[in-house]
C-alpha cells in the first residue's frame, strides 16, 4: 500500500509539471529547457520557508510561486523576441545559471540558510519539514498523498480555466500565426510573459511538493536531466489539450517503475531508464508527432 502511495505522490506532482510546461510548449509553441530550474527554486523556497522561517506548507508554496513566477523573466524577456532554436539557447543558458547558483552559493562554516550560504551547495538542505496546514502535520505517506492529490487537481481546474478562457485561445493564436494576432490588436510579448510567470509558478508549486515529501534537496533537481524528462513528458503525452501532459506523465512514471519488477540489475538499470526514454521518443517523434493524445505537432 505504502509503494502505491509513494507511486501517487510521483504521479501529482509530475502531473502538475506537465500541466505547467504544457502551457508553454502546447500553448506557446515554445521548447524550453529551464523547467527544472523552477522546480528546484520551488523546492529551496519551501525548505528555507519551512526550516528557517517556520511557515506552513500552503504560505511556502505561494512564496515560490511567486519568486518562480519573478525569475521567469530571466527566460521570457531576453527571449521576447526569439524564437526555435534562439529560444532553446536562452533557455539552457538560464538553467546552467540555476543550477550554478544552487549548486555554489554556499561558504563551509556558516549556518545553512544564511545570505553567506543559502542552499548549503552541493550538500543540499536535510531535515525539511513535513507538510503543516493550520497547524496540524501531515507527516504519513497517506496523509501527504491526500495533499499533493489535492493540490495537482487545483492545478488541474486552473489549468482548466486558463487554458479553456479567451486567454488561452490568445496564446492558441499566438502560436498558430503570431503576425495575424497582432493585426487584431493582440500584445503576443505580453501574454507570453504571463504564460511563463504561470507555467514557472505552477512548477515551483511541484519542486514545494516534491520536497516536503523527500525531507531532502540539492542541486540535482536543477539539472539539465530533469528538463529533459519533464520536456519527455510532454512530447510522448502530447501539447494542446489538458489530456497529453498526463497521458505523458503517467507513462514516464510508471514505466520506471514496471522495470522495477523486471529482474534487472541495478547497476544497470538507470541506463535501461534512459534508452527506454530515448527510444520511446524516437518511435513518438516517428510515427506519432503530436504525442499519444496532443492537438498540436511539435515543430
Amino acid at each position: 500500500m505504502n509503494y502505491l502511495l509513494h507511486v501517487s505522490i510521483y504521479l501529482s506532482i509530475y502531473f502538475i509539471v506537465a500541466m505547467s510546461l504544457n502551457i508553454v510548449v502546447g500553448y506557446c509553441g515554445l521548447l524550453t529547457m529551464a523547467h527544472a530550474g523552477y522546480f528546484a527554486i520551488g523546492s529551496y523556497v519551501y525548505a528555507l520557508a519551512t526550516v528557517k522561517m517556520g511557515l506552513g506548507l500552503i504560505p511556502s508554496l505561494v512564496l515560490g510561486a511567486m519568486i518562480a513566477a519573478t525569475l521567469s523573466l530571466m527566460v521570457s524577456l531576453p527571449s521576447r523576441r526569439l524564437k526555435g532554436d534562439f529560444f532553446i539557447m536562452i533557455t539552457l543558458v538560464v538553467q546552467s545559471l540555476l543550477f550554478t547558483l544552487l549548486n555554489n552559493w554556499a561558504k563551509p562554516g556558516m549556518e545553512v540558510g544564511t545570505w553567506m550560504n543559502l542552499t548549503n551547495g552541493p550538500f543540499g538542505i536535510s531535515g525539511i519539514a513535513k507538510p503543516t496546514i493550520f497547524g496540524s502535520v501531515f507527516d504519513t505517506i497517506g496523509g501527504v498523498a491526500a495533499i499533493c492529490a489535492v493540490i495537482a487537481g487545483m492545478c488541474g481546474i486552473f489549468s482548466w480555466i486558463i487554458l479553456g478562457s479567451p486567454w488561452g485561445r490568445l496564446l492558441k493564436s499566438i502560436r498558430d500565426d503570431d503576425l495575424s494576432a497582432r493585426g487584431l490588436g493582440k500584445d503576443p510579448r505580453k501574454a507570453r510573459l504571463q504564460a511563463f510567470a504561470i507555467a514557472c509558478g505552477m512548477a515551483a508549486i511541484a519542486g514545494g511538493l516534491y520536497a516536503s515529501y523527500v525531507s531532502y534537496i540539492d542541486p540535482s533537481s536543477a539539472s539539465l536531466d530533469y528538463s529533459i524528462l519533464m520536456l519527455s513528458m510532454v512530447i510522448v503525452g502530447g501539447v494542446g489539450n489538458f489530456r497529453g501532459p498526463l497521458v505523458g506523465a503517467s507513462l514516464l512514471i510508471v514505466m520506471p517503475e514496471v522495470l522495477r519488477f523486471i529482474n534487472i540489475p541495478d547497476a544497470v538499470a538507470a541506463n535501461i531508464r534512459q534508452m527506454a526514454y530515448g527510444l520511446l521518443l524516437v518511435i513518438i517523434v516517428h510515427f506519432r508527432p503530436q504525442g499519444l493524445a496532443g492537438d498540436y505537432k511539435i515543430e
